[in-house]
């Protein structure tokens, strides 16, 4: 993504540009308008989850078998509205992020065509999020203060592969909970549909960020590796232990102190977690993004 008065190591070479005329000619092909697409006018079924159980943070504990069927309902349909309103948030870093990367580079070049279509999905996304944590009941979820602090420096001064591995992380670990929700009937129908439709368009965004970080790292020396290797690890950190908002317990009607303290101790989705990003782990160890001091912050979140 260059103009010509870019500096050369800039430049996109011909493998980029066909990856981006690729993705262009996909979006072009396949996607959503979540306005029509998603039933926003049948109200809210509370006989329906709002997240596949098994994702939830309590299941497998005490306190889930203690449950009842509408309170675990009820806790599944928090989290997900709380998951959907961390993606508004990192969306609105990676909208920041992709506009400062390509700003007063060629407009012509399929690489800054397809960062603004990229854009305008999650300009869609983030509206259909919100729309969907407003219909499942739950309030507006905020990460904590400290991590909109963080995530404000993040989206200001990441770069290269720092920003768009990080990018990546947050997609894939959306992307392996959002594949179950989506097929399964248990959920809420709106939901599925909320989900299929980020699953879908999301796939082109990762294949954007896996090649766009790599083609970064190519030209990065060893000290910009293992300095990045760090911040994505902890930007990846953050991103994670923000999902689930603390308030979604009480919200649900649940003993907040207790909650958190078995949720904290859960085994199970901490297994979850870990197993469902083994692929992202793989690309990142392959980047030679695991290194030992990153590796740290993958184990503390539960990815590794």
């Amino acid at each position: 993504m260059a103009s010509s008065t870019a500096r050369p190591e800039t430049r996109r070479g011909p493998h980029a540009q066909d990856v981006a005329r690729r993705l262009l000619d996909s979006a072009a092909t396949l996607s959503y308008d979540p306005a029509t697409e998603v039933d926003w006018e049948t109200p809210l079924d509370k006989d329906f989850h709002g997240a596949s159980p098994e994702w939830s943070t309590l299941y497998g504990t005490a306190y889930w078998r203690e449950m009842t069927d509408a309170q675990r309902k009820e806790l599944t349909r928090q989290e997900a509205a709380s998951v959907a309103s961390t993606g508004i948030w990192f969306e609105m870093i990676l909208q920041q992020m992709v506009l400062r990367d390509i700003y007063a580079k060629d407009p012509t070049d399929p690489g800054f065509q397809w960062a603004l279509t990229e854009i305008a999905d999650e300009c869609r996304h983030s509206i259909m999020f919100a729309r969907g944590a407003q219909k499942l009941g739950a309030p507006a979820y905020r990460p904590h203060r400290i991590a909109v602090e963080l995530g404000r420096a993040f989206k200001t001064i990441a770069f290269g592969e720092a920003a768009y591995a990080a990018i990546l992380v947050a997609e894939e670990v959306l992307d392996v909970m959002q594949r179950d929700w989506m097929r399964d009937e248990r959920v809420v129908p709106f939901v599925r549909t909320i989900n299929n439709i980020h699953v879908v368009e999301e796939s082109r965004h990762m294949k954007f960020a896996r090649d766009e970080t790599r083609r970064r790292l190519a030209k990065a020396g060893r000290l910009r590796r293992h300095v990045h290797a760090v911040v994505i690890a902890i930007a990846s950190y953050v991103i994670v232990t923000s999902m689930v908002n603390k308030d979604v317990y009480q919200n649900a009607g649940l003993d907040r102190k207790r909650a958190l303290r078995e949720a904290g101790a859960n085994e199970h989705h901490k297994s979850l977690m870990r197993s469902s990003c083994a692929g992202l782990m793989e690309f990142l160890a392959s980047a030679g993004l695991l290194t030992r001091p990153a590796l740290a912050f993958y184990k503390r979140a539960h990815l590794i």
